[in-house]
């Protein structure tokens, strides 16, 4: 049998007194899709940055394509045929589709004179290679998570990668670019290329790897085929131990509608005739395809874009909400789905980061009581569980679920009547999610009116009281929380009109 095409013995890397890999040997075959899981902190993130020579490993071996490597750098790394997509694409924003490939893939002198017509043909091979129907003119900047992330697999596949990494490049995607996306991972397993998928869908995982490695506190947990594990098998692996209770049962019956939308709209984000209600103590799902206008609905909700049409009552009494700081005084809070860029700032303190939204009422003087502020963050990261040095550790050292936590406890902190969430689980581990669904039940029990955004349909299924399905900025369905996926998904895609 040939040797591995990546082979990596014993890596082990410490930061400080942390040891993040313990010791943990992985091993790709050409022609292999090898699923790689874990919870948030396993170790994933380390083990990618040691094959993509961001990081120097303390001790262990690598070896690609049976050659060892040592003093491995990221261009090193490009050199011998490694990719990595990200979860979040490194691309110039205000550069075009076509100039970001040929900036990944050109390898011209300088002062050489630029080949327009070239560079739009080779965008346009690529993009057509993965179904991607992007205009290679098309600033990235106004492109979609999702076809961000489908540009830099174009770059992947136009570098020639051997070993191409694929960090939850599905969190953002809509079923049918999951579909492509999954068209492109099979055509690369059979061109010889070997792919090491990440994500916290085991679905995926079983529709496309041929072996999973799990990694639990920096170590191997174990190395499996995939079709001889099942769900449950993995989840134990993962977290070493039985999650019970993925999506927790409702409590009591909703009490008081708390947020009544009759006709609500707006041109500029294009959504239109909204007609919603949500009560004391209910979790309302909404569900739809990305596009579908649902962030653009909490967007509306949250003054960041203001109605131009239509009511909203909070309680039922009229209100306007032209701004957050509007939003907010009227009892509403909004966790959004970029966590990165909106929810939590990586280089300021945990403390500082939850209690961004209650500055006046912590500090109502000229003078900042870091006393207070450590007291109330303290609070929230027992309360929730977060996994942290402390309050004064910055938000950028947390893992990605913890960092979910912390802006949700910003705005816990605020004592809202209605919390929106907007993809409250996206790429965080299965451990995370069970964690976070308890904590949205648990404020539900405590009569906070929630609206939960998700794209992942089994959780807008296990965790709504009812659902709201959109299409075209508009609500299409509502349904039934015991509503099955196949009614979802024909509301979402305009074959079906349902009341619940």
């Amino acid at each position: 049998m040939d040797a591995p095409l990546l082979q990596l013995t014993q890596i082990t890397k410490s930061f400080g007194a942390v040891r993040a890999l313990k010791g943990v040997s992985f091993a790709l075959q050409a022609g292999e899709v090898h699923a790689l899981l874990g919870e948030n902190g396993a170790g994933k993130s380390t083990l990618i940055k040691v094959i993509t020579g961001a990081h120097q490993p303390d001790g262990g071996r690598i070896a690609v394509a049976g050659e060892a490597v040592s003093s491995l750098t990221p261009a090193r790394a490009r050199a011998l045929g490694i990719a990595c997509i990200y979860q979040q694409p490194a691309l110039f924003r205000d550069l075009s589709v076509e100039e970001n490939i040929a900036l990944r893939l050109e390898k011209g002198a300088t002062l050489q004179r630029v080949q327009w017509p070239a560079r739009r043909r080779q965008a346009l091979d690529l993009l057509a290679r993965i179904g991607a129907a992007i205009d290679p003119a098309a600033e990235v900047g106004a492109l979609s998570m999702p076809g961000q992330q489908l540009v830099e697999i174009a770059c992947a596949l136009g570098s020639g990668a051997r070993i191409v990494i694929m960090d939850e490049p599905t969190a953002s995607l809509t079923q049918k670019e999951q579909h492509l996306l999954f068209a492109v991972v099979r055509d690369l397993r059979t061109r010889g290329v070997g792919v090491i998928y990440i994500s916290h869908r085991l679905e995926e995982i079983f529709a496309l790897a041929d072996r999973v490695t799990v990694l639990r506190d920096g170590a191997s947990a174990g190395t499996n085929p995939v079709d001889s594990m099942n769900e449950a098998s993995l989840i134990q692996l993962m977290v070493g131990r039985e999650v019970s209770h993925l999506y927790p049962p409702p409590g009591a019956p909703p009490g008081d509608v708390v947020l009544a939308l009759r006709g609500l709209g707006c041109r500029r984000s294009g959504v239109r005739g909204i007609d919603l209600e949500v009560r004391a103590g209910e979790v309302v799902g909404l569900a739809g395809l990305v596009g579908a206008g649902r962030t653009e609905l909490a967007r509306i909700l949250f003054g960041l874009t203001p109605a131009d049409a239509g009511e909203i009552k909070l309680r039922g009494e009229p209100v306007r909400i032209s701004t957050p700081q509007d939003a907010i005084a009227h009892g509403i809070a909004y966790v959004p789905e970029d966590r990165r860029r909106h929810g939590v700032i990586l280089d300021l303190p945990i403390a500082t980061n939850m209690t961004m939204a209650v500055h006046r009422a912590l500090f109502p003087g000229t003078w900042l009581r870091a006393g207070a502020e450590r007291e109330l963050a303290t609070g929230y990261i027992r309360s929730l569980g977060i996994k942290t040095a402390g309050p004064g550790a910055p938000g950028g050292s947390l893992s990605g679920g913890n960092q979910q936590k912390v802006a949700l406890a910003r705005w816990l902190a605020t004592k809202p009547k209605v919390l929106i969430l907007d993809e409250p689980t996206q790429g965080v581990d299965v451990g995370a999610k069970s964690e976070i669904h308890k904590i949205v039940r648990q404020l539900a029990a405590e009569g906070v009116a929630v609206l939960l955004i998700s794209s992942d349909l089994p959780e807008v299924l296990g965790m709504s009281d009812r659902i709201a399905v959109m299409r075209g900025g508009t609500i299409t369905a509502m349904l039934p929380g015991n509503a099955d996926a196949h009614a979802v998904m024909a509301a979402a895609l305009g074959q079906a009109r349902e009341a619940a």
